[in-house]
């Protein structure tokens, strides 16, 4: 198994993208009612990172079935390190009230697109 900065290498020498982002899976650890109170403090962290260019998404993720809400979600920071990326999962208040606990990752994006669509005369946009 190579050294993930090896890896990474070979990636960008084969022509990939190799473009690394950090992915946090946030969990509850509390009762419904306690992320319901975290959840505007946690929005506002969104909103802010978001502004600085750090979150790149995030959003609520269902239960295995598909159906239900749980309380999680996933997360995909901008960050130079994984220290500087743990730094951010740790300061929102998710995280730091206990609410929720998190593992978080590296991510290498390889391949894949975004398709959007902007519509200046009916001012909207599809994704």
């Amino acid at each position: 198994m190579p050294v993930w900065s090896e890896y990474k290498a070979i990636a960008k020498s084969r022509g990939a993208l190799a473009y690394e982002v950090f992915i946090v899976e946030s969990s509850p650890c509390s009762t419904p009612e306690e992320l319901q109170r975290v959840l505007p403090a946690h929005l506002a962290y969104q909103i802010e990172l978001e502004a600085k260019g750090s979150l790149m998404l995030a959003g609520p993720v269902s239960d295995d079935t598909g159906e239900m809400m749980f309380g999680g979600g996933l997360i995909i920071y901008r960050a130079e390190s994984m220290d500087a990326a743990k730094a951010l999962a740790d300061a929102d208040p998710m995280h730091s009230e206990g609410a929720r606990s998190y593992t978080i990752k590296k991510w290498l994006i390889n391949e894949g697109s975004f398709n959007i669509g902007l519509s200046l005369s009916s001012q909207s946009m599809t994704l």
